[in-house]
């Protein structure tokens, strides 16, 4: 992309004011891990069918492999290092996928981690087939599933339990 103009790409990333030159082509996820060295957004697909590179842009989950960084400009946006607390607590839904075993080789975790923060945000109580719609958006070649479902409905008592938010 040698001559290509570059921007200056200006957001919030996990509580912090992130900035950087990029070309207007520049994904958010490819932004996120080469441009600010945020490595924990995964890219699987890079056609948004994955949900491997899911973040939250102002709280909603959103494609990073789909979404060019500067449309990000001025959003605050929570990549899976962003979820823990400041002091690196882990949040109730990466407890919860830690107790019940929701992953395998990892590398879907970061977008269900940030995917279900939101469910969970949005619906704090789902039932399994609320749950199965939630995460319908990822793909896991390693768990089956079943052990996911268990870790949101973990997470959502961990959560009801502590009054933390997710």
């Amino acid at each position: 992309m040698s001559g290509e103009p570059t921007f200056e790409i200006a957001m919030t990333v996990n509580g912090v004011r992130r900035s950087a030159r990029a070309p207007a082509r520049r994904l958010l996820s490819d932004f996120l891990r080469h441009d600010l060295g945020l490595t924990g957004t995964h890219v699987g697909c890079e056609h948004g069918v994955c949900g491997c590179c899911t973040v939250l842009m102002d709280g909603e989950p959103v494609r990073s492999c789909l979404t060019f960084a500067v449309t990000a400009t001025g959003h605050e946006i929570t990549t899976v290092e962003g979820l823990a607390s400041e002091d690196g607590e882990l949040s109730p839904v990466q407890r919860a996928f830690q107790e019940c075993h929701g992953l395998q080789c990892g590398f879907c975790t970061p977008g269900f981690l940030c995917t279900v923060t939101a469910l969970l945000r949005d619906n704090p109580r789902p039932t399994d087939e609320e749950v199965l719609e939630g995460i319908s958006g990822n793909l896991c070649r390693c768990t089956g599933y079943q052990n996911i479902v268990k870790s949101v409905h973990r997470a959502a008592d961990l959560i009801a339990e502590s009054g933390e938010t997710p």
